[in-house]
C-alpha cells in the first residue's frame, strides 16, 4: 500500500493506494502527519484495508501533494555518497554532514519548481527520503532507529549552487531553502513494505539520464542516520530526512544547470517516479 495526499495545495485530502485502487481515509484521520503516524495511523489504515471497510475514492485528474503535510523539520544529508563527494571537489565526510531546509520548501512531486531570481546554477538532487513515525530521542543503536521509521517517499533536493557555496558565508541553506525547492512523494511507502538498503535511484533532464546508483553506496545507511541525528537533537513524527545524493548533478560539470522549461524526472525502485518542470521565479 502507499499512502498519498491529493487536492489542490493547502486543501489535500488523505488516501491509501492499494494496487490500481484508491481509498478514503477521512473515516480514520483528517490527514496524513505527525499526529497520525505517533498514533500508528499506518498499522489502522492496514487493519481497515484488510477488513474491507474503506471507501473507494477517484482520484484521476486530480493533483498530488507531498505525502506527509508540512513536517516540523527537513533534515538533510550532504555528501552521503562518496562519488558525489568526489564529483563536488571534497573527500568523503567521516560524520554525517547535516544542513537544513525550511519546511515551506517541500511541495507535491508534480508541481513545477521555480528557479529563483538571479539564478544561474539551479541543479537537481535525487534523495532517498525517510519519514519519522515516533518521537526519537538518544537511541541506544541503529538497529533500533529503524522502529522509528514511518515510510519512504522520493525527494528532490533542488540547489542553487553559487547560492549554497558562492554566496553562502559558510552555510549551505540560502542555496537549498527558495521556494518550492523540496518536491516529495509521489507517496510514502510504509517502512514494513520497503527495504532501504539497495534501492536503485534515478534522475533524469528533459529525458536524458543523469544519475544512476544506488542506496547500498550509501556512506551512512538509513539506520545510522536516524540514530546519529538522534544524539544531537529531537525527532518528531512527521519530520523529513533527506538522506543524499549520488554523482551525476551538475556541479560535477558534466552537465548544464536548470533552465525554464527544464523537465526534471526522478524515480527510486519501489517508491515510483516524479515529474517537476522548472519555471522562473
Amino acid at each position: 500500500m502507499k499512502l498519498q495526499r491529493v487536492g489542490a495545495a493547502g486543501a489535500e485530502r488523505p488516501v491509501v493506494v492499494d494496487g490500481e485502487q484508491a481509498y478514503d481515509l477521512s473515516p480514520l484521520t483528517r490527514d496524513i502527519d505527525g499526529e497520525f503516524l505517533a498514533a500508528d495511523g499506518i498499522s489502522a489504515v492496514a487493519a481497515a484495508l484488510a477488513a474491507g471497510t474503506l471507501s473507494p475514492a477517484d482520484i484521476s485528474g486530480e493533483r498530488i501533494g507531498a505525502p506527509i503535510a508540512r513536517p516540523q523539520a527537513v533534515w538533510c544529508i550532504g555528501m552521503n555518497y562518496a562519488a558525489h563527494a568526489a564529483e563536488s571537489g571534497s573527500e568523503p565526510p567521516k560524520i554525517p554532514v547535516l544542513f537544513f531546509k525550511t519546511p515551506n520548501t517541500v511541495v507535491g512531486p508534480y508541481d513545477d519548481v521555480l528557479i529563483p531570481r538571479g539564478s544561474a546554477k539551479t541543479d537537481w538532487e535525487v534523495e532517498l527520503a525517510v519519514v519519522i513515525g515516533a518521537r526519537a530521542r538518544y537511541l541506544d543503536s541503529p538497529e533500533e532507529a529503524m522502529k522509528y521509521v514511518a515510510g519512504y517517499a522520493i525527494s528532490n533536493d533542488v540547489s542553487e549552487r553559487a547560492f549554497q557555496l558562492e554566496q553562502s558565508g559558510g552555510q549551505w541553506s540560502k542555496g537549498k531553502c527558495c521556494e518550492t525547492f523540496n518536491p516529495l512523494g509521489p507517496a510514502l511507502v510504509p517502512a514494513s513494505e520497503l527495504n532501504p538498503k539497495d534501492l536503485r535511484l534515478r534522475s533524469f533532464v528533459n529525458g536524458e539520464p543523469r544519475q544512476d546508483s544506488t542506496t547500498a553506496d550509501l556512506i551512512f545507511d538509513v539506520a545510522y542516520l536516524v540514530w546519529h541525528l538522534s544524539q544531537y537533537a529531537v525527532l518528531e513524527p512527521g519530520d523529513v530526512i533527506n538522506t543524499g545524493t549520488p554523482e551525476g548533478v551538475a556541479l560535477s560539470g558534466r552537465f548544464p544547470y536548470l533552465r525554464p522549461g527544464d523537465v526534471v524526472e526522478l524515480e527510486i525502485e519501489g517508491i515510483g517516479r516524479m515529474r517537476q518542470t522548472f519555471r522562473a521565479a
